[in-house]
């Protein structure tokens, strides 16, 4: 089968289109045959070697969630999969590829209503999206700043503070066109990068949902209220100044509090159920996928390329032709 592998680490060119040997499911796992195929940060993180450190290497095949047909069944997992549309967690890679193995428990079935592009763009984005602003302990009536909001992530993040009540949902973003759009999301004021722009926008933010990080964290202290609560769930912009609690002990009296979130802390049951309810809330309309545009695997370098360009909103989906 045909597989996009990391030939090296560095830009997009590091991609690679290559032939692998079809996979067979040992038990517990299940063979799928893609039909859309999640493009991620994460992706963008391991192809660039900034999480070598962590055991990637040249070689590895990215992509964190696929859907599709079951194929076939290992041993001890139900047949009844077998030819059923289901979205599934790959993990850290695995997903770029014609034929997909994953562990049976991940998978979720797809009501006719949820295309598979529409399940890779609001599976794992959509859950972090939702732990987050509960690790934010994010409350009707508050209002929250989602800082980087275009991507897939953000997009879901303004969804679903909308949904859950915000009073107020403002987010950065690069352009007034990508503004247009989140407004159409639900956002209620559109702000530049810096957190500048909007005249008539909250002064402070009780929760900020940040996917950016990067040097500017520290400036964004001072846009919490008292008792506001930062949440760094992705790293886009680098990593903070090693000093950036500096800034946040400076407004000691605030009592504001800054964390992070990985979706490996929460128990895969609450990640399924979450992503269950999520599906269902878009298979009813409640919900929106944003596709920034599909391409096939053998285009995974532009996709990369447009990722890093900053040219995508939403989500690009790779489809294996």
């Amino acid at each position: 089968m045909r597989a996009v592998m990391i030939e090296s680490f560095g830009g997009p060119e590091g991609l690679t289109v290559t032939v692998v040997p079809d996979p067979v499911p040992a038990a517990g796992e299940v063979v799928i045959a893609t039909e859309a195929i999640g493009v991620g940060g994460l992706d963008a993180l391991i192809r660039g070697g900034e999480l070598a450190g962590y055991g990637f290497a040249p070689g590895h095949i990215p992509g964190s969630e696929v859907a599709g047909t079951v194929v076939a069944a290992g041993a001890g997992v139900d047949t009844g999969w077998v030819g059923r549309r289901v979205w599934a967690f790959t993990g850290e890679g695995g997903g770029y590829v014609e034929y997909a193995v994953v562990q049976a428990n991940t998978l979720i079935p797809l009501a006719a209503e949820l295309s598979g592009a529409d399940a890779v763009t609001l599976g794992t984005s959509g859950m972090v999206a939702h732990f987050a602003l509960r690790h934010a302990h994010f409350a009707p009536g508050e209002s929250v700043l989602v800082r980087g909001a275009a991507g897939g992530i953000g997009v879901m993040a303004v969804q679903l503070a909308v949904r859950a009540g915000a009073a107020a949902v403002a987010v950065t973003t690069s352009s007034a066109a990508r503004g247009d759009h989140l407004r159409e999301l639900g956002a209620t004021h559109v702000l530049d990068r810096a957190g500048a722009g909007a005249s008539d926008a909250p002064a402070g933010y009780d929760v900020i949902v940040d996917i950016v990080a990067g040097p500017d964290v520290p400036s964004f202290f001072d846009r919490l209220e008292p008792n506001g609560r930062m949440v760094v769930v992705g790293a886009m912009g680098g990593l903070p100044p090693a000093d950036f609690g500096a800034r946040m002990l400076a407004t000691f009296k605030k009592s504001l509090s800054f964390a992070t979130f990985s979706a490996d802390t929460t128990a895969p049951s609450q990640r399924r159920a979450a992503t269950i309810e999520l599906f269902g809330a878009a298979a009813r309309g409640e919900l929106k996928s944003v596709v920034h545009e599909r391409l096939s695997l053998d285009h995974a370098v532009l996709a990369h390329r447009k990722m890093a360009a900053g040219e995508v909103f939403g989500r690009i989906v790779l489809t294996p032709s």
